[in-house]
């Protein structure tokens, strides 16, 4: 594991599960990764709860994952209740900041409403999938310059972050070295803010991992092109982006990546059946 990051900031990393769903070998290795990062920077790590999809969010997957983190023997360092017992800080309840990062995205021209529904962007011809990754929007709902699009229907809309169209986005990976997408062709125009008046998962990321000063990001492959997405975020917000290290991902017996539906290899089951933490499949030691 390469050495993290030294710019003469204090390393400031953060634990980021999202409770819609038990953990499982995939999201151990990734914060024992987390954790090892910042422990060997001498760092602080930051333990938030990606709790803002209300639909399938739930209080008794909070509890477990901190019974499971600790289980694996990590620990952090902030929370809301710093002095006391050190819980995490939940998305749920920072909307404000989250909010005025969308009004002054939208102010800026930013963003346009889109009305166009899940279904309608799967099914549009000329919207390729990126490997592993959304739909490239097909542009539907994008305004031609001084023609903007009205409500259809009253509907609440989505709201979309309009891409520079053509543009190369790239970074240096801690791990996986230099990366670079092109928007338009890699990634589409992306929402930021959903038609139930929240904030999309990629503005809620960048304003916690902004307001909460860190200077590393660590987390799975599968993000790769949500890096290129949260730059562009940062730079219209103005704000100064963290270094990213993404780890590679952890699969199943078939080689498919493993997710919250995988229930035999949930850290509660595999606990349940005896594991130790250092005897995780597939993991070894920390």
């Amino acid at each position: 594991m390469t050495t993290p990051p030294d710019h003469g900031v204090p390393y400031r990393g953060r634990l980021a599960p999202s409770p819609t769903g038990y953990l499982h070998l995939g999201h151990a290795s990734t914060f024992r990764t987390a954790w090892s990062r910042a422990r060997t920077a001498d760092g602080v790590l930051v333990l938030r709860n990606e709790d803002l999809d209300a639909s399938r969010a739930r209080p008794e997957f909070v509890r477990a994952m901190i019974e499971d983190l600790h289980w694996l023997g990590l620990d952090w360092d902030e929370g809301p209740d710093v002095g006391g017992p050190c819980g995490p800080y939940d998305q749920s309840a920072r909307g404000v900041g989250y909010r005025a990062a969308f009004e002054s995205l939208r102010a800026a021209g930013f963003l346009y409403p889109c009305y166009c529904s899940s279904k309608d962007i799967r099914q549009a011809a000329a919207a390729p999938h990126g490997e592993g990754d959304e739909p490239v929007y097909p542009g539907t709902c994008r305004p031609r310059p001084g023609t903007p699009r009205g409500a259809a229907g009253g509907r609440a809309p989505n709201w979309r972050f309009r891409v520079p169209e053509g543009e190369t986005i790239s970074f240096t990976d801690g791990r996986a070295g230099p990366q670079a997408f092109v928007a338009g062709r890699d990634f589409g125009d992306f929402v930021v803010w959903r038609q139930d008046d929240a904030s999309a998962y990629q503005l809620a990321v960048v304003v916690d991992d902004s307001a909460m000063a860190i200077t590393e990001v660590v987390r799975g492959a599968d993000l790769l092109v949500s890096t290129v997405r949260q730059l562009l975020l940062y730079r219209a917000l103005g704000l100064r982006p963290p270094e990213f290290y993404h780890c590679p991902l952890v699969t199943d017996g078939a080689g498919v990546r493993l997710a919250k539906r995988h229930d035999a290899l949930s850290l509660r089951t595999l606990r349940e059946r005896g594991f130790s933490p250092g005897a995780l499949p597939g993991l070894g030691t920390v």
